[in-house]
């Protein structure tokens, strides 16, 4: 799937995301449990991540988009061949 970065910032800005960035994260990489102060939006490019948030996981692939509310309490994983993710920061 080739998803159009600009298209996709251009979208996020729209719904308020100030701050928008490609970040990448190799294989298998984990974020323990943490928050932020504000929403942020992910937006899958490459690979896949497992989110937790609330006792559940879901996995998310290329296209797929997982917000996480302000101050949620969220953990994070990457598969087994990285995830470059576009982010949003509200």
């Amino acid at each position: 799937m080739n998803l159009d970065q600009r298209k996709l910032k251009s979208q996020l800005r729209g719904e308020g995301f100030s701050h928008t960035y490609v970040w990448q994260d190799g294989p298998h990489a984990h974020y323990p449990d943490h928050t932020h102060a504000g929403i942020t939006a992910h937006i899958i490019l490459d690979g896949e991540m497992t989110l937790t948030m609330d006792g559940a996981s879901q996995t998310y692939h290329v296209g797929d988009r997982c917000d996480v509310p302000a101050g949620a309490v969220h953990s994070a994983r990457m598969g087994p061949h990285g995830c470059r993710y576009l982010i949003g920061e509200k």
